[in-house]
């Protein structure tokens, strides 16, 4: 799955969908595919058309975000979890479900804002990704705060 290629990548994204959709077997990074897109019915349109999926741009200056990269990164997100690296993210994520009342997916979108920011900063200045940047953006982002009444 992990490529340079664009295309290639969303392609990967798109077989999943189409497989699941037609009830074939699926290979482990298919079926965590299949189940982030779930989650997000605001693209299952989108991964129903190859063609328009494999060309479109989506520009941040016109407030667009990629479906793709967004969906890359709770993929990203559950590498991490499954590690607990950088060390300490479970603990946070924690924090942060229970910070969002029991809702994992607001949860979870909270902590993308912070590791595509953490993304960008690294590409932007050249430097290698900073976890300690990170895991300190989610400890801003609300985790380890007790939800309110």
């Amino acid at each position: 799955m992990f490529s340079q290629d664009r295309d290639a990548l969303r392609q990967t994204y798109l077989t999943a969908w189409r497989k699941a959709r037609a009830g074939a077997p699926l290979e482990p990074v298919e079926r965590q595919i299949v189940e982030v897109a779930e989650q997000h019915p605001e693209y299952h349109a989108l991964l129903e058309q190859s063609e328009t999926a494999l060309g479109r741009e989506w520009l941040p200056e016109g407030g667009e975000s990629n479906p793709f990269l967004h969906m890359a990164l709770h993929i990203a997100l559950q590498e991490q979890l499954s590690t607990d690296r950088p060390l300490g993210i479970r603990r946070l994520y924690q924090g942060m479900i229970d910070a969002c009342l029991g809702d994992v997916h607001a949860a979870e979108h909270r902590i993308l804002d912070c590791l595509a920011e953490a993304i960008w900063k690294a590409q932007r200045h050249g430097h290698a990704f900073r976890p300690k940047a990170y895991l300190k953006c989610i400890k801003r982002r609300g985790a380890g705060q007790r939800p309110r009444d």
